[in-house]
Parts: structure tokens; sequence; C-alpha cells
């Protein structure tokens, strides 16, 4: 069994998700296209004092990105919308591994946050069919009595449509979601077939380490219900195989894909400063992010301003192929000014004015990216952790 150093597994991590350097070749729209290839998915979020998650991640591996283009590779049928661990962007390439779960919370054999209203679902289904793609704010619900996460129930049955698989999101407009019939969004060569538990299973473990490079069951099974058996037996095929293999990092066990091992013997850039969304790929499992790199991330936008040690939205720094700070950042779009409330350095930076030459190259090319001409920082500290 092959033991990984934990610098090894570090730079392993890093290469797999196309960082710090990104990816190099074509245009920006075919980059884009291959980040969600690499990743498998790049997830939505709505904050917005910087931008959004979604298009933030996006440019962190190609910075000729701009967020029309995200636009355009859903017109072209190149991603599109559903569910990962959370909402997300997938390839279309990936769609009908999609299926299993839009089955199971058709079938009823996993629940979706809303109670389905069969007769009501049918009706929005029809109205879409009649008329063509719509916004929720199209439809007017009798009775406008919300639920908990303040829905009306047109919308409750837009999601529930669109969760099972009837619907999918076509477009957004100013960030709300226009619905169409599943059959007027997919291409026409789209592969539609379900697939079976064994191909199910072994997608997920390679889709998983392709982005990634290794990993645990209960990482590759993150959020997801009812695939854990799939996963395990899909584990046994491919090492058997000889497409994955057993590693130990620092004494614990995890799988790797053999293909992912060999870019150890590629060249990571540890002079390039990368800032990330907390809704990157790289850190969205926190247990991991502490596991591997030594960083103890959690976002503070869910947290009392009085008990925030970082910040309100502060992103993760990589320099020198580890995670070194953290930044507070928010846009001052009236002034054009990108303010960095706090920027935070981990103990375990070394050559302090190496990383802040190279940070300031960063942040001026992250304020661009954020329609912003300049960048200020307000406060810096040392976290005493």
């Amino acid at each position: 069994m092959q033991s990984l150093t934990l610098a090894q597994a570090q730079k392993l991590a890093l290469l797999s998700q196309a960082l710090p350097s990104g990816i190099t070749k074509g245009t920006a729209y075919d980059k884009a296209l291959a980040t969600f290839e690499q990743l498998g998915y790049i997830q939505i979020d709505t904050i917005s004092v910087v931008q959004r998650a979604h298009h933030h991640t996006l440019w962190s591996r190609n910075p000729s990105y701009r967020p029309e283009l995200l636009d355009k590779l859903v017109a072209d049928k190149k991603v599109f919308e559903y569910w990962s661990h959370a909402a997300a962007y997938l390839p279309m390439s990936n769609y009908r591994f999609s299926l299993p779960r839009k089955a199971a919370i058709k079938s009823g054999t996993q629940r979706h946050w809303y109670c389905q209203d069969k007769a009501l679902m049918a009706s929005v289904l029809q109205r879409i069919d009649d008329e063509g793609p719509l916004m929720a704010k199209d439809f007017e619900s009798a009775n406008h009595k919300t639920d908990g996460w303040h829905s009306k129930p047109t919308k409750r049955a837009l999601e529930n449509l669109y969760m099972q698989g009837d619907l999918m999101i076509s477009e957004r407009r100013g960030f709300h979601k226009v619905y169409d019939l599943t059959s007027r969004v997919l291409p026409s060569d789209v592969d539609r077939s379900m697939p079976c538990e064994q191909e199910l299973g072994q997608f997920l473990v390679m889709n998983y380490l392709k982005a990634h490079g290794f990993g645990t069951v209960s990482e590759i099974i993150y959020q997801l219900k009812d695939v854990k058996a799939h996963v395990q037996q899909a584990i046994a095929e491919l090492l058997a195989i000889g497409r994955i293999e057993n590693v130990t990092i620092g004494g614990e066990q995890y799988i790797a894909s053999c293909q992912a091992l060999q870019q150890l013997e590629k060249r990571l850039n540890r002079k390039q400063v990368k800032i990330l969304s907390p809704f990157d790929n790289l850190l969205i499992q926190r247990k991991r992010t502490n596991a591997i790199f030594k960083f103890n991330y959690l976002i503070e936008c869910y947290v009392p301003e009085a008990k925030r040690q970082y910040g309100y939205f502060s992103l993760p720094i990589i320099w020198g192929g580890k995670l070194v700070a953290r930044a507070d950042c928010k846009v001052d779009k009236k002034a054009s000014i990108l303010n960095v409330l706090h920027l935070c350095l981990e103990s375990s930076l070394t050559e302090r004015s190496a990383f802040l030459t190279a940070l300031e190259e960063e942040l001026h090319a992250f304020s661009q990216f954020n329609g912003c001409e300049k960048f200020a920082i307000q406060r810096m500290s040392d976290n005493p952790n």
C-alpha cells in the first residue's frame, strides 16, 4: 500500500482541483466547460458581497472567465442545474447520473423539502406545457399561505417538479429560475438511460477521485442518500481491476485514482496566490480541509456578528501549496473598491513578504473580476490558533 506524506496529499488535492494554475488550454469558454468536466459540479450560492460563488469558483480556475460565459454554457446545453450535495451546475455529459435521485423523489422513496400537492403540480406542469418557460412569479397562487421556507404553493410545486425531473431550469433572469419541460431543455444527443446500481456506484467513485485525487467512502457519499452500498461495492470492483488503489495519509486509509496519482510527477506552482470562495469544491467538506490542510475553516455569515473571529464572508487563500490566510471581503460598488475588511494570516505562513507581494497581484485581479477599480486592506492580523 502506497503511503503519501501530507505535502504529497496537499499537492494531489490541489492539482486534481486544477489549482492554483487552473485550466490552461482553449478559449475562455472551453476552459469554463473543462472546469465543469474536471470538478463534476459548481455549487450555486446567493450571497453577493463579492461575485457569487459559482462565478468565483470558475474564475479561480480560469482568470479569463466572465459571468456571461455561464449563461452561454446553459443556453448551449453544455451544463445544467440540479442537485449535487447542494444546488449546483453540472456538466450535461453527466446528466444520466442525476436520474436515480429524480426517480427516487418521484416515487416517494426519497423526500425533498416540500410535500407534494399532486393536483397543483399537474396544473403547473400543464401550464408550462401550454405556455412555454415560466418563472415562479408568473403564477398566482389561490392560497398565498407560505410554509416555513416562505414559499408559495406554486413555487413548491415548481421545485418538486424540478427535483423529480419533469422540469429543468432553462435559464436565469436576474438570478430567478426559469422553468421549462425537461424534454425541451435537454439536447437531443444526451444519454437519458437510467444507470444501473453498478454504473452509478462506479461513477460516484471515479467522479469524486477525478476531482479530488483521493477520498474515503464518507467523503464520496457526502450529502448523498441511499448510495453507500453502491459505492462500497464499486470500490471493491475498481480495486480488483486496478483503476484505484489504497493509500495511507497521516496513518489514515484512503482510496486514490491510479490516474490521479500520476499527477504527483507534475510541478505545482507554489508562487501563485489564489483567493477561493467559501463554497469552493476544494474545501466544501470542512473536516477533510482540516485533516489534509490543517486549516480549520468556518464560514461566519451564519454566526452572530459578536462571535465572528474572521468576518462575515472570509475567503480562504492558497499560497505555497497550502491554505495560509483568509480575507473578509466586500465590494463597495459606488466607490468601485474591493474592501478587504480583515486579512488574517495563518501561523503556518512563511516568507510573509513574498506572500503579501503575490497577494497584491491576486487582489488586483480579483478586484477587476468584481467590477472594481482598486482594493483596500482595512485590517490585517495573525491567527492566534
